[in-house]
């Protein structure tokens, strides 16, 4: 039977990543829709799917005739529209803290290193690719480490981000853990977010979202 649920998205976007941990710590079903950021120009430019989100990014939702954009959001309407397991804690104080956690990943590491803006800086300023690492790398460390901060110097850091159950910062941090590695940033310097990460990656949830299990993502090389 179809899912009213279906989520376009990219097998290595980061925002998509951690809506599809979300739907999966729910236990919710979905059809996963395929959008290749990079082929033929990218395809989230193409005008049917930019008639359903118009800033032509990755991840759309759509919940029977509703149709959501930018993870953030969709997270919350998630967690609000099914609120068990819940992603952000009771209490008003826990879930403020949740949200600058998730915030620190969601508006000020990754708008800055996503696929557009490295594009930009390479059409712009002829930014290669070695100075295009070089950029994603700066972006990355510095945002790790002050997340970092936050969870060490908090008696609220669990097993997970707030506690013993994985949430929205939880899934937030995951996909960018995955991109740091991607980018090559060094992260022996993070031990409390490589614990969180190490914590995350024995749960279904997470590692079904895993980039590699999406049905869009390449095959693997022969070895």
């Amino acid at each position: 039977m179809p899912s009213d649920l279906i989520l376009y998205s990219y097998w290595r976007s980061s925002a998509a990543f951690r809506v599809r941990i979300a739907l999966n710590l729910k236990g919710l079903r979905y059809e996963t829709r395929a959008v290749h950021l990079v082929r033929d120009g990218g395809e989230q430019h193409a005008p049917a799917y930019a008639a359903l989100n118009p800033q032509e990014l990755v991840p759309t939702l759509v919940d029977g005739e509703r149709v959501l954009t930018q993870s953030m959001a969709i997270l919350e309407y998630l967690d609000e529209t099914h609120p068990q397991p819940p992603l952000l804690p009771g209490d008003a104080a826990g879930r403020a803290r949740v949200r600058a956690l998730s915030q620190v990943v969601g508006c000020d590491i990754h708008p800055i290193g996503n696929l557009r803006v490295l594009q930009q800086i390479g059409t712009q300023f002829a930014a290669d690719d070695a100075q295009k690492s070089a950029w994603m790398r700066h972006w990355v460390a510095g945002g790790l480490q002050a997340f970092e901060t936050m969870l060490s110097r908090s008696q609220d850091t669990g097993r997970y981000c707030h506690g013993d159950a994985p949430g929205m910062a939880d899934a937030c941090l995951i996909p960018q853990v995955y991109n740091a590695r991607r980018w090559k940033v060094p992260l022996d310097d993070y031990p409390t977010i490589l614990r969180i990460d190490a914590a995350c990656a024995a749960l279904p949830a997470f590692h079904a979202a895993m980039p590699e299990q999406q049905p869009d993502a390449p095959a693997p090389a022969p070895q």
